[in-house]
């Protein structure tokens, strides 16, 4: 493994340890707690496409005329991941991206999507999603996970985004979803093949697949600056901490099934 990501590894570790043992996987018992859990979790699901899309304008060509990128490598691994995430098969052998994969298996186990598909429908540009995550009624745990996301990108420094996207977001994702996926299998009483589905593929891509790619597109772009390196392990930790905020959120949620969705405050958050 390259020095310097594995530096960033164990400088983040702790808080890796701490999202990978976290509470909520074992709150996650029953068919109500998991949908509780996915109509929070789909924004992450949705903000990971705009970390992505936001790479994909930085290291490839996406206007016209074309011009040749700077970094040729960077731009064929970011556009590897970007096939898979944008235009993946789903369930059925359809061409869908992991976030429409997501709402269906959310479909299929009747969690509530009239609110994420609301939300996104309202975003017209990067320009004005401050203020639709600022006026939307959702938690404060969620606005401040995507409000994080969206500062990263704002930032326009492609190491950083990377950083939240591999070390906060993929990297953790194998490891997360296998306890849902335990849990999810101890229940038959509704159809949970279209969300198995969907884990298995997070698993099988980014732990084989899309980790070591972006590891290499981190290296590529950092090279040796010790400045960027830093700043990497920066944005990770808040990456992290963010998904962590968020997993605090979800487990209150559950825990407090007889309040109404989207208005369950955790008081230890409040100052958040």
């Amino acid at each position: 493994m390259n020095q310097n990501i594995k530096n960033v590894i164990d400088e983040i570790q702790p808080l890796r340890d701490e999202l990978k043992n976290h509470e909520l996987y074992k709150s996650l018992k029953s068919i109500d707690d998991i949908k509780i859990f996915m109509e929070s979790h789909v924004f992450a699901v949705w903000d990971f496409m705009s970390l992505l899309k936001a790479l994909q304008n930085l290291l490839t060509c996406t206007k016209v005329p074309w011009t040749p990128n700077m970094d040729s490598k960077s731009a064929r691994l970011i556009n590897q991941i970007i096939v898979d995430e944008e235009s993946d098969l789903n369930y059925d052998g359809e061409p869908k991206s992991h976030f429409e994969m997501y709402i269906e298996a959310m479909d299929e186990i009747g969690a509530e999507t009239t609110t994420i598909n609301h939300f996104v429908s309202g975003i017209k540009d990067l320009g004005n999603i401050a203020n639709c995550i600022k006026k939307s009624d959702l938690n404060s745990s969620i606005k401040s996970f995507l409000n994080f996301s969206f500062v990263t990108i704002e930032g326009w420094k492609s190491h950083e985004i990377a950083a939240a996207f591999t070390f906060g977001r993929e990297e953790i994702i194998p490891d997360m979803f296998i306890e849902i996926i335990e849990q999810t299998e101890k229940t038959n009483k509704v159809s949970l093949d279209k969300i198995n589905y969907y884990l298995q593929r997070h698993i099988d891509l980014d732990g084989d697949e899309h980790g070591p790619l972006a590891h290499e597109m981190i290296i590529g772009l950092c090279k040796n600056d010790s400045k960027k390196w830093e700043e990497v392990a920066n944005i990770s930790k808040k990456a992290l901490k963010e998904r962590i905020q968020l997993w605090d959120f979800i487990n209150h949620s559950i825990k407090h099934k007889n309040e109404p969705f989207n208005k369950i405050e955790n008081p230890e958050l409040a100052n958040v």
